[in-house]
């Protein structure tokens, strides 16, 4: 006899991400779905690796991360957003992005506490917001430039309202936030005890001449702020999984609370890998650049598509509006790709809890020059 329980996430299934990827493998597509990139990353970094490991850098290291990749998180930080940040009590390395996410949620969130986030949404955030007995209260950002309406924020903000989450550079839309953002979102939270969860893995995926507003860079915000990062994204090793968390001490007392409990500490060799890979700025400052000319030419070769862009200024994502080809709805439309022409995408419904179809998919273009040609020339077809 099987035992009967209650699911904590009876509405939860399979994703869309493995749904597509198993299309793409199906049909043999070419894969501008998922978000990771299909060209090598850094050998001096593996090399790195590798001599960490014969230097017997095996065991467990420090709860809170490696200190002298600590260290130079904190280096890189005064750097970039002149603003000091004690590695001792301030930062915790994480097994990826998402395990930050999730943890700093968890360590927060009691229930029924309200926590506003924004649609389309990266797919971790609604079902940890229900998996610890808050309430997502869902806004979504203004098509199809994607911004947020401030306004309805505000009148959203009560006395339940415990957290909102921001993310920038945005997944999936690519949009970021400007300095109009921060001023508003600054007088939101002044004099409450509304903290921030701000998703900032892809801080050095930023285009067009445009600054990363961190919550780095706002002493006011970084006090009620957990930030949160990704490795994988800044060095092409999303299999990494290695992440970080910055927040003021109070609060970073209580990530590591639950952290100690979970995973305790991350894959010791990688973080002394990348203590010293840290050490050379230019492999973190140089990203933008090389996946804007990605982007730049991605989009070169889908304007002889009939496929529109939607401007995108940072990740590794770029909409396209597809409704001169079809009205399908974008999951039906993307698995007809993937099925008939053979590239896989996303659609961007699956980012949204009600399904919303604005007839927009996405694409990845964190992809070689090889990869993303073979893909148009076959979206030159429809």
């Amino acid at each position: 006899m099987q035992p009967s329980f209650q699911s904590k996430l009876p509405d939860a299934g399979t994703t869309i991400f493995t749904v597509m990827s198993s299309l793409a493998a199906k049909y043999d597509a070419v894969n501008l779905g998922q978000g990771f990139p299909d060209f090598a990353m850094s050998e001096e970094l593996i090399s790195l690796v590798n001599a960490a490991m014969q230097n017997n850098y095996n065991q467990y290291t420090h709860m809170y991360g490696y200190p002298l990749l600590r260290d130079m998180l904190a280096e890189k930080i005064k750097l970039l957003y002149e603003t000091s940040i004690d590695p001792e009590t301030q930062i915790t390395i994480t097994p990826g992005g998402t395990y930050a996410i999730y943890t700093a949620l968890t360590a927060t969130l009691q229930p029924g506490d309200e926590v506003i986030m924004f649609e389309p949404a990266y797919d971790c955030y609604l079902p940890t917001i229900k998996l610890n007995g808050a309430v997502p209260v869902l806004i979504g950002l203004q098509f199809p430039d994607y911004s947020i309406n401030w306004d309805e924020v505000r009148n959203r903000v009560n006395a339940k309202t415990k957290m909102i989450i921001l993310n920038s550079p945005h997944n999936p839309t690519g949009a970021v936030l400007n300095e109009e953002d921060i001023i508003r979102l600054k007088e939101l939270v002044k004099d409450t005890d509304i903290i921030i969860l701000s998703d900032e893995v892809y801080e050095h995926v930023i285009f067009d001449d445009k600054k990363h507003l961190s919550m780095l860079r706002y002493p006011e915000l970084l006090s009620r702020s957990f930030i949160c990062f990704s490795f994988g994204k800044v060095y092409h090793c999303t299999g990494w999984k290695t992440g970080y968390c910055i927040s003021a001490p109070q609060l970073m007392n209580e990530f590591r609370k639950v952290h100690q409990f979970n995973a305790f500490t991350t894959h010791t060799p990688t973080q002394v890998a990348l203590a010293h890979y840290l050490k050379k700025p230019e492999h973190y400052m140089t990203l933008n650049a090389f996946l804007q000319e990605k982007r730049d030419f991605f989009s070169d070769l889908m304007k002889e598509t009939k496929f529109k862009a939607l401007p995108s200024f940072g990740s590794y994502f770029q909409i396209y509006d597809y409704r001169l080809i079809s009205n399908e709805p974008d999951h039906e439309f993307a698995k007809r790709l993937t099925r008939e022409y053979g590239v896989a995408t996303i659609p961007v419904s699956a980012f949204y809890q009600s399904g919303e179809d604005h007839k927009v998919i996405r694409f990845c273009f964190a992809k070689k020059e090889e990869t993303l040609k073979k893909a148009v020339e076959k979206l030159m077809q429809l």
